[in-house]
């Protein structure tokens, strides 16, 4: 690793934002007055009060239609992150400027709650982190996750989790209560049971001997959990799914899913950029079986196929994950949400 490697962040550089004419450049770096990322960036955290929360979306390869997501960029800083394009809507690259300027929707509990009052509105499942973790480090700060699902208590409404931090052990208070009522359901993200590959592949993420002992600590409280490994990258973390899904499942997990590594926008040129400085001596060979999956590209934007990928590599993965889900996991799945528990006007209806 060199010298200049920004330690403790995915990126290496921030990409240029599509939406900006201008853009700073290294061709002149003898210019500058300063170095021009000796030590990476400090995170920040920009707060702002949207005035909507809850995204929906028609996707047929998500599996939920409606998600909310308290904070935009994540200090996760995993590299292959999905949600670092959408970072440019905001004035922000997708590189560094994601996993260090956070935006923090300070109102989202009000906004919550606001659109359950409303008479039309009818309960389904809300997923939180449908784009971001919702229990990033700003979280321990702003406990804006927390507030949200005390609202989703009061009101018998159904949530999803998904997250790769073991802060969310934090709230089994209330998500032990949101079981007992069965509007639950949480999913930890297992990428990799190689330390040295997780610390610089997703760096502020928890370990995944961490993230199994908090699926023990949701399961002992009655929390349904399931199992996230995401993405499968071939040539680097794929020959570990059915470790992985062997000790998901013996810490509690019921339920895994997968998706399959696609690098749509300025993901590609951050990816590789990582990919050749951490791993100079495949990173060819992973480049290559990333592109072989997706028709001769590394993005896909294509219905049905672009989270599972196509060809023998691919399905050779999804065998492999079928055949370790099948024997770890059995017939197991998710228990349904209970949609009748919703309380219009949360706990005022008992007065």
């Amino acid at each position: 690793m060199s010298e200049d490697y920004v330690k403790g962040r995915g990126a290496q550089f921030n990409t240029h934002n599509r939406f900006e004419k201008r853009q700073v450049v290294q061709e002149h770096i003898e210019g500058l007055d300063e170095d021009f990322m000796p030590e990476g960036p400090a995170t920040q955290y920009i707060e702002q009060q949207p005035k909507s929360i809850i995204s929906k979306n028609n996707s047929p390869d998500v599996p939920f239609s409606m998600s909310i997501n308290p904070y935009q960029g994540c200090e996760h800083g995993c590299i292959y992150c999905y949600a670092r394009n959408s970072h440019e809507y905001w004035g922000y690259g997708a590189g560094l400027d994601f996993e260090s300027r956070i935006i923090v929707k300070t109102n989202a509990p009000e906004l919550l709650e606001k659109a359950l009052l409303k008479p039309s509105y009818k309960p389904e499942a809300i997923s939180l982190s449908g784009n971001t973790d919702c229990y990033q480090p700003a979280e321990k700060k702003y406990q804006l996750t927390r507030q949200m699902l005390q609202i989703f208590l009061r009101y018998g409404h159904p949530v999803g989790i998904i997250t790769k931090n073991q802060l969310i052990r934090r709230d089994i208070d209330i998500l032990r209560d949101l079981a007992a009522e069965g509007l639950v359901h949480v999913y930890l993200s297992i990428t990799t049971l190689d330390e040295s590959l997780r610390r610089v592949l997703e760096p502020r993420t928890a370990t995944a001997t961490a993230k199994l002992r908090t699926i023990e600590a949701l399961t002992e409280a009655g929390v349904p959990c399931g199992l996230m490994t995401a993405p499968v990258i071939p040539g680097l973390n794929s020959h570990e799914l059915p470790e992985i899904i062997r000790l998901g499942a013996d810490a509690g997990a019921i339920k895994a899913g997968y998706t399959m590594l696609r690098l749509n926008g300025q993901i590609q040129y951050l990816f590789k950029d990582w990919l050749t400085k951490n791993f100079p001596d495949r990173a060819k060979k992973v480049w290559n079986q990333v592109s072989t999956m997706h028709g001769g590209t590394v993005t896909d934007s294509n219905f049905g196929q672009r989270m599972r990928g196509q060809g023998v590599i691919a399905e050779s993965i999804r065998q492999i994950f079928h055949a370790a889900v099948k024997k770890n996991m059995g017939g197991k799945d998710m228990p349904p949400y209970a949609l009748d528990k919703f309380r219009p006007g949360g706990a005022l209806r008992l007065f």
